[in-house]
């Protein structure tokens, strides 16, 4: 009899392979998407596919963007993997050839998602989306969402950077994928506002390390004058120097 994981579990294990602290900027959103991958895969009705894969690196790639050391980006990926018991390989090679194909035919993915029609060939992709706006228990995701978001912001950047042509070409694709017309906008906007959150928090944080490092350096100043003295007599010596002497 097989135990179904408990999210106990998968954060145990998460640990173990990353027996680090989390930056403190990032610890929220990361044990967040962990229990949100935990809670979708342990579901009985979901089943894998390349659109969840890209959605579930974008979404990490993009709330740990500029994580410190960056080493520990990739190795919070990989021990997130490990506890989610998802090969790491495998999502990173699906979510890029993703990526290659909408790079390569832009205007004719935007034409699938929206139509599900397209006049080249687009396989495998073509066949797993007809076959979700087919299935009516399709498991939805938000990370599924974020994965067709990363498609369409590559197919259609401009539109998709204009908030009323996003709204309209996310509802088409929600109907068409019969997902459900404002399923996908309510998803997409709360992980542009989640985004905007971390990006926050990463800038107060970079402000906050600025202030105390010059804090510091007029701390030095004070406390040792010659040094400071030194390098100003230092400075005007330089200065005097001819370059003809």
């Amino acid at each position: 009899m097989n135990t179904v994981r408990t999210v106990s579990d998968t954060k145990r294990d998460f640990h173990k392979a990353f027996p680090k602290p989390v930056n403190s900027v990032y610890r929220r959103v990361i044990d967040e998407l962990l229990v949100e991958v935990h809670l979708l895969v342990v579901n009985q009705n979901f089943a894998y596919d390349p659109i969840f894969a890209l959605g579930l690196t974008t979404a990490f790639d993009k709330f740990t963007a500029g994580y410190q050391p960056e080493a520990d980006s990739q190795a919070i990926f990989t021990a997130m993997c490990q506890a989610l018991l998802l090969d790491r390989d495998r999502l990173r090679q699906d979510a890029e050839r993703l990526n290659e194909l909408v790079m390569r035919s832009p205007g004719e993915v935007k034409n699938l998602l929206t139509t599900l029609e397209s006049v080249v060939n687009l396989d495998p992709l073509t066949g797993q989306i007809r076959a979700i706006a087919a299935n009516q228990k399709f498991k939805y995701s938000r990370l599924f969402a974020i994965g067709l978001y990363a498609l369409l912001e590559t197919a259609e950047p401009e539109a998709i950077a204009k908030n009323d042509r996003r709204q309209e070409i996310l509802k088409q694709v929600g109907t068409t994928l019969n997902l459900g017309e404002d399923r996908l906008t309510k998803d997409i906007d709360l992980y542009c506002s989640t985004l905007e959150k971390v990006e926050q928090s990463r800038q107060m944080m970079a402000d906050l390390v600025e202030a105390e490092r010059k804090k510091r350096e007029k701390l030095t100043a004070k406390t040792d004058p010659q040094s400071s003295e030194n390098q100003d007599n230092s400075s005007t010596s330089e200065n005097q120097e001819s370059p003809l002497a």
